[in-house]
């Protein structure tokens, strides 16, 4: 677990510079995260030999829609960034339910692939599966919500002008 914390947190090192590099320089970060992930996942991820094919399939599957979501979410992250100082209530409505729907896309990707593995590889792997992905996806979520500003919390902070 201290190698899974680890590489959680290293890869907040890289998750930090996304919204200032270009969309390539992602896809290379995306890469290596993936990479990474996987190495942990299998060390985390008990499966019978018999299984692993099939599984490390499956899991590849997932991570191509996973990626697609994170590309969806830098995005985002990059959209609030920039209009941080000019947010409207119309737009910060719309940060917001594009934030949620992230959330629900992410949330039914992971049980969609949960279901998957259960029936082609058990249920002790899936659910493996399941715990890996929630506690990266909690720790990362946790981790950009403490290194961005809260809507409004600049404004509070600013000195008034005399």
């Amino acid at each position: 677990m201290k190698q899974l914390l680890l590489f959680t947190l290293c890869t907040f090192l890289f998750f930090s510079s996304f919204a200032q590099d270009n969309k390539e320089d992602a896809d290379i970060i995306q890469a290596m995260y993936g990479k990474e992930k996987k190495t942990i996942a299998a060390d985390f991820i008990i499966l019978p030999d018999a299984k692993k094919e099939a599984f490390w399939k499956i899991y590849d599957d997932y991570e191509t829609e996973r990626k697609a979501l994170g590309k969806q979410r830098i995005t985002l992250l990059e959209e609030y960034a920039n209009a941080y100082d000019t947010l409207t209530d119309k737009s910060t409505d719309a940060v917001i339910k594009q934030t949620m729907a992230l959330q629900k896309s992410t949330d039914a990707l992971i049980a969609k692939y949960y279901d998957k593995l259960m029936k082609e590889v058990g249920v002790k792997p899936a659910a493996q599966f399941y715990q890996f992905e929630s506690y990266l996806l909690s720790v990362t979520r946790a981790y950009v919500m403490s290194n961005i500003p809260f809507i409004g919390e600049l404004e509070k902070t600013e000195s008034p002008k005399q």
